[in-house]
């Protein structure tokens, strides 16, 4: 069988959290940089449906795509590295793969058949695998695979791997093996045997890797490389280097000196040029040479673990490069948050935002920080739960509406300005009540929003279930919190902003899941601009000259 979509498949062995994400999207850079159409795609070995309702201290963030689908946050890096769209085709979790596998049983589509993992659930991640490929829309597609070698939980994604290089022919897909070379200060040498192990791991499944992409702290040597070449069954120059760097946004550079590219195109048969890669480092001496700083407060639930937010803060970085601004982040957990210690916390911020969640743990903080820095003219950004907290912040101290609340932190409230939709009154499944994936909003003309996004209608993605209830529009934009963006077809407000404010905007969605290096985000860039507009402003500080 010969295919005109090339496959790659990135393993990983030892231990998990290596960055295989991370590798796979900056080899995707360098490849897309080349000329060739490349998408990305993660297999997750654990058995939830999607990780919709993970807890983020658990797995961190949950990205949603165009399309609605609520996946891992290694897409993220995708979208943010290759400035393109990923789908539900994009990740694909073991509970997805069984429930599809057990539906196909229900209806009697395998003929009275035993169900077995081989080849069912192969086959169905086999066909998994190839949707992307066989779409016509790429060149390459990148599979990266969960987990670690030897994982019980990986070996039908490591098996269904061993029947797909068989079944694609020579050429058509090859398996890069991410692994960890550690430093022994005690002896002071690297250790190579981790890396023997996983492979014979690997080999052991009935797969050999044909790229070792080493993690290590220091430069491997000619004579280390060339025993692990030869432990490992794999040509020289196949074992490539991915040392620490201090961003992520280094990496694409670091595997271009090692010539991870070149390797993987000579196996896949295909032409190797020079990548083009100045734009992207234009961003990266921009975000490495800043002029100035600010300090942003990110004010959440789940601060204790960065990747809880893990597009904001990428986010950030791109908004910086783009202003010539470093961005301190400085996290507040929202639970510790009260009318005592708010200024104390927020009033040496440049600017402050209030980040999603769900639940009423931490409400009441958000709250109170809300109304410090309308009240003491900080830039405000709220997202999601941000700008709901925005809107009932807004009703209780200027609106009067002291018992002002969401109905999901009280059902009973008597003035309940964030609610659900009567539609979604009825449903009870977790997933079926969410507005998810991408909506279209009307912008206000002479709005703040209108002139930052300088477009009539945006489409931006949504992850939230509770709305702003709009029978209290008229009352909030009377005291003035104006409703600048709506989707036409329900009539749902989308953003609010207070004109009075020299920068308080709140959006119902997660418009850092669109924000990439290439694309900054308009709304994180014009935030950013805000928060040194408001540092030169009070605190004198002026931009140093490069």
């Amino acid at each position: 069988m010969t295919s005109t979509t090339k496959y790659i498949f990135v393993t990983g062995g030892v231990t998990s959290s290596l960055g295989k994400g991370i590798i796979a999207a900056s080899l995707a850079k360098l490849l897309q940089a080349q000329g060739y159409r490349v998408t990305i795609q993660k297999l997750d070995p654990y058995i939830n449906v999607d990780p919709g309702t993970l807890n983020p201290y658990e797995h961190g963030e949950c990205y949603v795509t165009e399309d609605g689908a609520e996946t891992d946050l290694d897409l993220g890096h995708y979208e943010r590295f290759l400035n393109t769209p990923t789908s539900q085709a994009n990740n694909v979790t073991t509970g997805r793969i069984y429930q599809s596998v057990i539906q196909k049983e229900r209806q009697g589509e395998f003929l009275g058949k035993t169900v077995q993992v081989v080849p069912h659930i192969t086959d169905e991640i086999k066909d998994r695998i190839q949707i992307l490929g066989r779409s016509g829309d790429y060149d390459i597609v990148i599979t990266e695979i969960g987990g670690t070698v030897g994982d019980i939980e990986s070996l039908p994604y490591i098996e269904a791997v061993r029947q797909l290089r068989w079944d694609l022919g020579d050429n058509n897909g090859i398996v890069v093996h991410l692994t960890l070379v550690p430093y022994l200060s005690a002896a002071g040498e690297l250790k190579t045997k981790p890396t023997q192990h996983s492979v014979k791991t690997l080999m052991e499944s009935g797969v050999q890797a044909d790229v070792l992409v080493c993690r290590t702290e220091h430069d491997l040597p000619d004579d280390l490389r060339r025993k692990l070449a030869l432990f490992c069954n794999v040509q020289k120059e196949a074992v490539i280097q991915s040392i620490d760097a201090s961003t992520i946004y280094d990496v694409p550079n670091l595997i271009l000196k090692e010539g991870l590219d070149k390797v993987v195109l000579k196996k896949l048969g295909l032409e190797c040029k020079t990548p083009d890669i100045q734009r992207w480092n234009q961003f990266l001496k921009r975000h490495k040479n800043p002029k100035t700083e600010v300090t942003i407060g990110l004010i959440g639930k789940y601060v204790e673990l960065q990747d809880s937010y893990k597009s904001i803060l990428e986010a950030f970085i791109h908004a910086g490069a783009e202003n010539e601004v470093k961005v301190n982040v400085e996290s507040i957990h929202s639970e510790y948050l009260n009318g005592e210690n708010t200024k104390l916390k927020l009033s040496h911020l440049d600017g402050v935002l209030v980040a999603p969640g769900f639940g009423e743990r931490g409400i009441e903080g958000k709250i109170d920080a809300v109304r410090y820095v309308r009240e003491h003219n900080i830039p405000f950004f709220g997202i999601c739960l941000g700008m709901q907290m925005a809107v009932i912040e807004f009703s209780r101290n200027v609106l009067g509406l002291t018992d002002a609340d969401s109905t999901e932190m009280s059902p009973n409230t008597a003035n309940p300005v964030i609610d659900l939709m009567e539609e979604q009154k009825t449903i009870t499944d977790k997933g079926g009540t969410m507005r998810l994936g991408a909506w279209s909003c009307d912008l206000k003309k002479g709005s703040k929003v209108f002139n930052i996004y300088k477009e009539d209608t945006i489409k931006e993605r949504h992850r939230h279930r509770y709305e702003f209830n709009g029978k209290y529009r008229e009352q909030i934009e009377a005291a003035g919190m104006i409703a600048t963006g709506l989707n036409k077809d329900t009539g749902l407000v989308e953003i609010v902003e207070i004109p009075e404010h020299p920068w308080f905007v709140g959006v119902q969605y997660h418009p850092e899941y669109k924000s990439t290096v290439a694309k900054p985000h308009p709304l994180f860039v014009a935030f950013v601009k805000a928060a040194l507009k408001y540092k030169i402003k009070n605190k004198g500080v002026t931009m140093a000259q490069n």
